[in-house]
Order: structure tokens, then sequence, then C-alpha cells
């Protein structure tokens, strides 16, 4: 595997770190998560995305589904209200 990509996956681990598993709703943000992120940062990226504009999409993405979700995260991690 080459340097770069293996330093993004180590980062995106430890991002996820920061999300904690749980019920189905908060186990599908985790798997939302990690391809977003793992695109906005490799080479090919079209847009800079933070990590908190991953998490925005990876959340609007699950409540598509689960409306009432409410997601769990560190606050102090991720700058979100």
């Amino acid at each position: 595997m080459p340097n770069k990509l293996k330093e993004i996956r180590e980062q995106v681990k430890k991002e996820l770190e920061h999300i904690p598993r749980g019920n189905l709703p908060q186990n599908e943000l985790r798997m939302c998560y990690w391809p977003l992120r793992m695109n906005s940062l490799g080479k090919k990226a079209k847009n800079i995305e933070t990590k908190e504009d991953i998490l925005k999409r990876s959340i609007e993405s699950v409540k598509k589904e689960h409306p009432d979700f409410i997601p769990q995260f560190d606050r102090n991690f991720f700058k979100l209200k």
C-alpha cells in the first residue's frame, strides 16, 4: 500500500475514534463517514472538505433513513454546534 494511502487511512481511523459505535444509525454514521472522508483526502478530491463537513454530510445521509437520529460524536474534536 502506498505511503500516502496508508497515512490517509490512519488519519481517518483516528478521526473515527471520536465517533463512537452504538445502535444501528450510529454505526451507519461511522460507515458513511469512512468512504466520504477517504475521498475528501485523496488525490482526486475535487473540493476541500473538512472533517466537520464530512460529518455533517454523513449525519444528513443517516437522517434520511432515521429522521429521529441523534448523532454521538466528540464535540470538542469536531467543531460543530
